[in-house]
């Protein structure tokens, strides 16, 4: 099977989503499909795949991101591949699978990650401006709602409801396949070394409560939640705590927050870390009171891991979770006397060890080769039909159709 992929980005450093799509090709290829992977990022091409890194000479973001879908439309325009399964809104292919869920749902909860009115309305007009924003919205929009709409593939039951809610978008044309991970736990002896080594590194005693938090975009993920919500159980007495926040942004803000909150001395911002897993093996409990994530790896990762889980619904991956059962799952990263009383919770380790045990039980099939192999059987039953579809049309019609290839 030949596979077009289109994705603007194929850079892990960048976030889980591109992490996601790349463990996603190697799965695939592992399978025997070769992938040609249009992208702007400089990969260096394999057997079994073949990387078009596209150049852009636009001088800004948004012409920039256009270019690249021109560019890819044009190539892929009647060329024999048997799917094109785009990542970003791009006319021509036959599938999407927005690992980032839908533009508009990305909109609505940026703004609701603003604290105040007047923050939100400052932002809601700052998107509004945003050219890159307007152009992908408007793509998304016209093609989901148009009449050669794609197969999209939901990587969580939160995206699907996006699709329905922002587009009507026709169940007949959502498949259903949660996110998976590539996630190994190490040994008792690796798991023990690792605790040991990263809190001795940040100073954490072995009778601290140590909570960790791993993301790219400190507001809209809910840092400043966790940083509330760490006050809060403060002054509510308790066992001690300590929050390792792991990730690439700007720390001062919060910094600042957690000065003035009187739990500066608590909170660690480590920048980012390529050996996630360590601080997995380190941590007590993660927390993840995100404002949004269609299904956050880092959430996976951790049931994976056994480590006991605090997220919200606005997470795709809650929905491997049951509340109180295998995890915590707030309604709302609002709601910080909520979070603070899971937090409170979960300093008995009783709970965290019951809460551990059932998620281990959950996460079975939280695997990238299971999700691999969904999507593979949705391949299958498309290029099945467009080859039944092209028999029919050839066998009504004497002039042979010669595919034109575009590369």
């Amino acid at each position: 099977m030949r596979v077009a992929i289109v994705v603007e980005w194929l850079d892990a450093a960048r976030g889980g989503a591109e992490t996601s799509t790349l463990q996603f090709m190697d799965r695939l290829m592992a399978r025997g499909v070769s992938l040609e992977v249009f992208t702007r990022s400089a990969l260096p091409s394999t057997p079994m795949m073949t990387v078009r890194s596209i150049a852009t000479a636009a001088s800004t973001r948004a012409r920039a991101t256009g270019e690249f879908l021109d560019k890819v439309e044009r190539a892929i325009d009647g060329a024999d591949y048997d799917i094109v399964h785009a990542f970003i809104p791009c006319n021509g292919a036959n599938v999407y699978q927005p690992r980032g869920g839908t533009v508009a749902e990305t909109i609505q909860r940026t703004i609701a990650s603003r604290r105040t009115p007047a923050s939100r309305a400052f932002k809601r007009l700052t998107l509004a401006l945003n050219a890159r924003q307007r152009l992908v919205s408007a793509k998304e929009r016209a093609w989901l709602t148009g009449q050669d709409r794609p197969i999209v593939i939901a990587i969580s039951e939160y995206v699907a409801r996006q699709l329905r809610s922002h587009y009507r978008f026709p169940e007949t044309h959502i498949r259903h396949s949660l996110n998976g991970v590539d996630a190994h736990p190490g040994s008792p002896a690796v798991r023990a070394a690792d605790r040991s080594r990263i809190r001795a590194d940040y100073a954490v005693a072995e009778n601290e409560l140590l909570l960790l938090q791993v993301c790219h975009n400190f507001r809209l993920k809910g840092v400043g939640r966790l940083i509330d919500a760490m006050s809060l159980a403060r002054r509510r007495g308790g066992q001690p705590m300590k929050a390792l926040v792991v990730g690439r942004d700007n720390p001062h803000p919060w910094r600042r927050l957690a000065k003035r909150l009187g739990v500066d001395g608590d909170v660690h911002f480590t920048g980012p870390k390529d050996n996630v897993a360590a601080f997995l093996h380190a941590a007590d409990v993660l927390v993840h009171p995100t404002y949004y994530d269609p299904c956050s790896r880092v959430v996976l990762e951790a049931v994976v891991f056994g480590v006991p889980v605090v997220c919200t619904r606005y997470d795709g991956a809650s929905e491997v979770l049951e509340d109180g059962v295998s995890g915590f799952v707030l309604d709302s990263p609002d709601s910080t006397d909520l979070l603070a009383d899971r937090i409170g919770m979960l300093a008995d380790a009783t709970v965290r060890q019951r809460l551990s045990e059932a998620a281990r039980s959950a996460s079975a099939g939280v695997t990238m080769v299971r999700h691999a192999d969904e999507v593979l059987l949705v391949y299958e039953g498309l290029a099945g039909g467009a080859r039944a579809e092209f028999g029919r049309r050839r066998s009504s019609s004497s002039r042979r159709v010669c595919p034109r290839n575009h590369l």
